[in-house]
């Protein structure tokens, strides 16, 4: 069953519900930044605030997991749910209410149908830890070639003094006498006429199928604590802003011998002051003289790897576009590259004297129609 007590995941993140994936990251990245366990060391309310975000983002982030949420609210992101254990085929009679009084009737019918495990049985069963989210701030040129970068993140371990195991050291959790040590306990109900078996969580144990009668001081009986560790991480070449890339089992721990969950690393960019991206090609703007665009010239253009000389044709026109192959931000995963594309804006003289004035206008009256055809034609039209 749902916890009451949670609030809607679109809440959670101030978004509507018909947001873009882009709203929906845009407003993770902000509230998680705002509550980070590193921002906000010892503040028991915003760890929570915390978890709830990324929870919240984990499911309307995931297509298949917000399709569900979107339908049958927090039942449907439950990882016991099944959407077709439905039971329309009972709703016929009098009193929509009349089945209250069961508890679980999915484990009722499953047990009695020869139906899997119940839930507090998988849950006493190893599971993987959650995955977790840190940020890292790139230059664009190391998010261009990839880099290697030290980052320190919070995450949820096993207890270093008690192993995981909740016990004091020297101690070990004792099988619960209640259950046998298997987390549940059969109940038996009748139901029109017929004798039903379920399972439910062991009220003594709570479903752990182990009690802890001296529990860890250091984890006090959790088994897990929080810590900060620091790794190192390869950033591959090509990764744009807010994209993320995953480091595997360096997640939260994982419950019961279950493997750690991971690490997804989402990157932000920092702007180059002449560099902009467009997937994997590169643009720049870049000024010339006019007499550069009018004579043709050789020019230094700069490029991730470097300046190269491109000789600029005589007669080129402010906005012309030209193409360096090659020059631009490797493919991920791929040894190609983009191209960057530079396009001149030929840059008006300002304050000239009065000699330069004199020499441009003798230039401008000495000008054919051939040399400016632009000119031309829009004098002849008119």
């Amino acid at each position: 069953m749902a916890d009451q007590n949670k609030r809607d995941y679109y809440e959670v993140l101030g978004v509507e519900k018909n947001a873009s994936d882009a709203e929906i990251k845009k407003a993770y990245r902000k509230l998680a930044m705002k509550y980070h366990p590193d921002q906000n060391p010892g503040d028991k309310t915003a760890e929570e605030k915390f978890k709830e975000v990324n929870e919240a983002y984990e499911v309307l982030s995931t297509p298949e997991k917000k399709t569900l949420y979107d339908q049958y609210g927090f039942a449907g992101v439950d990882p016991n749910f099944n959407p077709n254990a439905g039971f329309g085929g009972f709703g016929g009679g009098g009193g929509g209410g009349g089945f209250s009084g069961f508890g679980d009737l999915g484990d009722i019918f499953g047990d009695f149908f020869g139906g899997g495990a119940s839930s507090s049985s998988r849950r006493s069963g190893p599971a993987k830890g959650q995955n977790i989210v840190a940020e890292l701030e790139l230059s664009f040129e190391d998010a261009a070639f990839g880099c290697e970068r030290e980052i320190t993140f919070g995450r949820v371990e096993a207890c270093p003094d008690c192993g995981g195991s909740g016990a004091r050291a020297g101690s070990q959790p004792e099988t619960c006498s209640y259950c046998g040590g298997r987390g549940t306990v059969k109940t038996q109900q009748n139901f029109m006429g017929m004798t039903m078996q379920s399972s439910q969580p062991c009220p003594k144990c709570g479903g752990a199928g182990k009690i802890i009668k001296d529990p860890c001081p250091t984890c006090r009986g959790k088994g897990k604590v929080r810590r900060n560790k620091t790794i190192k991480v390869k950033v591959p070449a090509g990764i744009d802003d807010g994209q993320s890339f995953r480091v595997r089992d360096e997640g939260n721990a994982g419950a019961n011998g279950g493997p750690n969950g991971d690490l997804l690393v989402s990157v932000s960019v920092r702007k180059h002051p002449l560099f902009t991206r467009d997937g994997s090609n590169v643009l720049l703007e870049m000024p010339i003289s006019f007499t550069q665009a009018a004579l043709g010239a050789t020019i230094e253009v700069p490029t991730l790897d470097g300046k190269v000389r491109y000789a600029v044709p005589e007669g080129t026109q402010t906005g012309t576009t030209f193409r360096l192959r090659g020059k631009g931000i490797p493919y991920v995963g791929y040894k190609t590259r983009g191209d960057q594309f530079v396009t001149v804006v030929v840059e008006t003289p300002q304050k000239l004297t009065r000699e330069q004035k004199d020499l441009l206008r003798q230039l401008d009256g000495g000008l054919s129609g051939d040399s400016q055809p632009k000119r031309k034609r829009f004098f002849g039209n008119l």
